[in-house]
């Protein structure tokens, strides 16, 4: 398994595995399938794992922390806090208060069924909260164990310069692929200036690069992607072109279009590590593939002549989803 690294002391595989889907926002989750493809991930060398406390509302760290029973030392755990739910499942909002941090991190452990998170980030930023304040309290964490690093999550640039004076910031983990390219017009650079590595979380474009949604009743019911922006309307059409550059390039190429999709974006640097996300053992064999892929100068150019930042139509999210963005 290739590696890289996410601090000199935190080295994991170059792909790691998103663990939300698991157990919501898309459908078909099962449980046992779910925790097959964990433990196959972890035979491959897979040794990135990526949750949330909100993921399931708990129910994704209680899975992943049942998976590593017995496999503890194979993995680099990371979860992430920030991002409020009501007993219902309902969102309340965003939360970085020093107190909740304590809170929601002694939750997570216990869920997870560990001692310590190798990193935790803040899922989204909380605007009434100091960044400094919410940073402080994780870097307690660190100092009483609970927590080996820290990471953010959709940061704007200003703020993860503000976050690193407080205590180093391992990682930054926000959306990136082919479709998903603002990270390159500051983040990137931000990241790199303060040696902060960067986590590209959705790296497949939800699964819409893959070629698996040819219409959008492809898409399962009670999938969240059914009233996802980039999945819906004439938004869909137009993707589905840009889509079908991958598919027809990963056919010349003789991979999958997953692979080339992928391929891309670890060509993009060393300090970029992908979690595509699956619960299917035959996804993820597939998406390990990517990294037997090595992309030549004009295929690269051919790419990003396809998919100019900017290219793909509709939003991220919906229009609450936009405002806790880049903060």
């Amino acid at each position: 398994m290739q590696t890289r690294h996410l601090a000199p002391d935190l080295s994991v595989s170059a792909l790691g595995l998103g663990c939300m889907g698991m157990s919501e926002f898309y459908a078909g989750g099962d449980e046992e399938q779910s925790i097959a493809t964990i433990h196959r991930a972890l035979d491959l060398g897979v040794t990135l794992l990526d949750t949330a406390d909100m993921y399931g509302f708990g129910h994704n760290e209680r899975l992943v922390g049942r998976a590593l029973k017995g496999r503890r030392d194979k993995v680099v755990l990371a979860t992430k806090f920030g991002n409020v739910r009501g007993p219902k499942g309902e969102f309340l909002g965003i939360d970085g208060r020093p107190e909740y941090v304590r809170q929601a991190c002694d939750a997570s452990l216990q869920r997870l069924g560990v001692e310590v998170i190798d990193l935790y980030y803040q899922h989204r930023v909380d605007p009434k909260t100091p960044i400094e304040d919410t940073v402080g309290a994780m870097a307690d964490l660190v100092r009483q164990g609970k927590v080996r690093h820290l990471g953010l999550s959709e940061a704007a640039p200003a703020t993860l310069r503000r976050a690193v004076q407080v205590h180093p910031i391992a990682a930054l983990q926000t959306e990136y692929s082919l479709w998903s390219r603002d990270p390159e017009a500051e983040i990137f650079a931000t990241c790199r200036a303060l040696g902060v590595r960067f986590v590209a979380y959705s790296p497949l474009g939800r699964g819409f690069l893959t070629g698996r949604f040819r219409r959008p009743e492809d898409i399962p019911d009670g999938d969240w992607r059914r009233h996802h922006p980039r999945f819906s309307g004439e938004n869909f059409a137009h993707n589905l072109h840009l889509a079908e550059t991958v598919q027809a390039m990963a056919a010349e190429r003789g991979c999958t279009a997953a692979q080339l999709a992928l391929a891309w974006v670890l060509a993009q640097g060393e300090d970029i590590v992908p979690i595509p996300g699956t619960k299917q053992v035959a996804l993820l064999e597939e998406n390990l593939g990517a990294l037997s892929i090595t992309l030549g100068a004009a295929e690269l150019q051919r790419l990003d002549a396809a998919f100019p930042s900017g290219a793909t139509a509709g939003e991220r999210y919906q229009p609450q989803g936009m405002q806790a963005l880049n903060l």
